[in-house]
């Protein structure tokens, strides 16, 4: 019996029709004996017909329920109820559709059961992190803020559903007009005496095929004083060693000329005062970078023509020009140009190039202008490319780090940019890009 229930439908329904279609013959066959050919024909149909037709209606009956059953499963996937089974045991081919339908179930089941876990992570991650986030959707109204966000602009209270622009009224100053200047940016909230920095970035993405920002306020107040405390411990060592190597020599030459006018040995004593007065500039160079570089004032935009310029460099430091000058008028304060390209073409000389390489090239790009610095020598590896802008960070022995430093400060405060680039065949490329206007 398990045999002829398991047989496939398609099977048992041939199988059916060709016992209807013997059945048929035979009862014509019988009943011809009483009734003429076409009458013993016709009854014998209708009888066959008729017992068939019960037959193939009570075989579909639980095929019909079967079906509502997969429709109502495959219904209840579609609204996330994964937690419906289906128990089948006619029809072979029937049995594996079933079989397969509820193998679908059980990976619908645990596809969703890993997305749960995984959503409930994120959320705890989201929601306990210390950096306060905002998820905004196109009207500028909050979809998500954890509980950073909540602290920071709700007071504690939920933010879902509130309009930007009203917690931004709520909150101090300092966060409105972060967020009104774009962008990504810091600010500082509070006063001298209790102060937060943050760190403020927007990001913009789709969701649902529609458009929504992220927003994060990152707490840097801490880190920023380790750094702070770190840069501080680093001048000082800085400073330290530069005066130390300085004043030990002056203390001994200042010592040996006192002994030599004791001695009266007058004829040494030039010596001595000259490498005093040697060591005494060195050290008032010393303390004038770095009382330039922490007093940089605001640029000072001139309209300036670029050839004499350029030429008016030449006349401090050696260098080749690279193609032609435009011959166009320029606004950025010539000082602190002045300066900061003194400054890099001043690196190039020392970079170990040959004589004769180091070149300056002005060239006109889509938005301003760009000013290349370029030697022949050995370049930067690496870990000197990713330090080497910062304050007080020198490969020289005698080097204190404010070079490059002091050149990118002046091309930030004319609002552009500084780039440093290895050459093909060796030597660097220093890039100062500036906007097509510059300056106040």
């Amino acid at each position: 019996m398990r045999i002829l229930r398991v047989l496939p439908l398609a099977i048992r329904m041939v199988a059916l029709a060709l016992l209807g279609v013997f059945a048929t013959a035979a009862l014509t066959a019988l009943l011809a004996r009483w009734l003429p050919p076409w009458q013993a024909a016709a009854v014998a149909a209708l009888v066959a017909g008729t017992a068939m037709g019960l037959v193939v209606w009570r075989t579909f009956v639980p095929l019909r329920a079967l079906f509502r059953a997969l429709a109502g499963t495959v219904a209840g996937y579609r609204d996330g109820d994964f937690s419906f089974g289906i128990t089948w045991d006619r029809y072979g081919d029937l049995i594996e559709l079933v079989d397969a339908h509820n193998e679908l179930g059980q990976t619908l089941r645990d596809q969703r059961l890993s997305l749960v876990q995984r959503e409930l992570l994120l959320d705890t991650m989201v929601q306990n992190t210390p950096v306060a986030m905002l998820l905004l959707d196109p009207s500028q109204r909050v979809v998500l803020g954890n509980l950073a966000a909540r602290k920071m602009l709700g007071d504690g209270r939920r933010l879902e559903g509130h309009s930007l622009d009203e917690l931004l009224q709520a909150a101090p100053p300092a966060v409105g007009e972060a967020f009104a200047r774009g962008g990504d940016g810091m600010f500082t909230v509070g006063d001298e005496d209790r102060e937060d920095i943050y760190h403020l970035a927007r990001r913009m993405f789709r969701l649902n095929g529609r458009l929504h920002e992220l927003v994060l306020l990152r707490q840097m107040t801490a880190e920023l004083r380790r750094q702070e405390v770190q840069t501080w411990k680093k001048v000082i060592r800085v400073i330290s060693h530069e005066l130390n190597n300085s004043l030990a020599p002056i203390a001994s030459l200042a010592h040996s000329g006192a002994e030599l006018l004791r001695r009266g040995q007058y004829e040494k004593l030039p010596i001595a005062l000259s490498t005093i007065e040697e060591r005494a500039r060195h050290l008032e160079g010393f303390l004038r970078d770095y009382a330039r570089f922490a007093k940089l004032p605001a640029p000072r935009g001139e309209p300036m023509r670029l050839p004499p310029f350029v030429e008016k460099l030449r006349t401090q430091v050696d260098f080749a020009v690279d193609g032609t000058i435009p011959d166009e008028v320029v606004r950025f304060d010539p000082g602190q140009l002045e300066q900061a390209l003194l400054n890099l073409l001043k690196n190039a000389h020392e970079s170990g190039t040959a004589a004769g390489t180091v070149s300056l090239a002005v060239r006109r790009i889509a938005d301003g202008w760009r000013i290349d610095v370029l030697d022949r020598g050995s370049g930067m590896n690496e870990a000197v490319l990713a330090n080497a802008l910062l304050p007080f960070y020198s490969t020289k022995r005698s080097g204190t780090g404010l070079g490059l430093a002091l050149a990118r400060e002046i091309a930030e405060a004319h609002g552009g940019r500084i780039a440093l680039l290895n050459r093909d065949g060796g030597g660097l490329c220093v890039s100062i890009v500036l906007p097509a206007q510059t300056g106040p």
